[in-house]
């Protein structure tokens, strides 16, 4: 009997991964058609996954609002923090529960990349994106769109790369997300 527990979830995770993986790979096949390879488009989004390496994209937009004011400096410090958890929680924790394989390129990388070695579900980028993009927005309201449209680049630049599926960058942004609005509740981050 217990010869055959590998079989029932190798059994269970086919059953629901194939819907998962037939999406995955119509979005890739789609996004290939449409923008993988293209110069102006592989420069954007191989620029945009380098920089959400270690969030440091996020770090340069906090440290730059952070020289605003002293209340601005502040909040740059608890971004970087909520980072920091937030990194420790989805790399150290989540990504150990679930060990997904990464996608495996089918086309040429055009520019050099850092091939993490942590499991591919869910997509670090997009988590810190879209927490990054939550916290600034409740610091910084009125450039609310700019962030999330960063943090939309960012996340989406690792189907591009070929780094994550669609899946574990969708997953990703509602895992930042709900990061956000618990980091807010917690941290005062308000524009007040």
């Amino acid at each position: 009997m217990h010869g055959q527990e590998p079989d029932v979830e190798r059994e269970t995770h086919d059953v629901m991964g194939r819907p998962i993986d037939r999406f995955d790979d119509w979005v890739d096949n789609a996004w290939g058609r449409l923008l993988r390879g293209r110069p102006a488009a592989d420069r954007v989004f191989y620029l945009a996954s380098e920089l959400g390496d270690f969030s440091l994209i996020w770090h340069f937009v906090g440290a730059a609002q952070g020289l605003r004011s002293n209340r601005d400096a502040d909040a740059t410090f608890k971004l970087a923090g909520v980072l920091l958890v937030e990194s420790l929680v989805v790399n150290q924790g989540i990504k150990r529960l679930f060990r997904r394989p990464r996608p495996i390129a089918v086309t040429p990388r055009p520019h050099s990349l850092r091939k993490p070695l942590t499991s591919s579900f869910p997509s670090g980028h997009a988590t810190s994106a879209f927490t990054a993009a939550g916290v600034l927005s409740a610091h910084d309201p009125q450039l609310r769109p700019l962030y999330y449209a960063l943090a939309g680049v960012v996340a989406t630049s690792r189907v591009h790369v070929q780094i994550h599926h669609a899946s574990d960058v969708i997953a990703g942004a509602v895992l930042g997300a709900a990061f956000a609005k618990i980091a807010v509740r917690i941290v005062a981050f308000s524009s007040d």
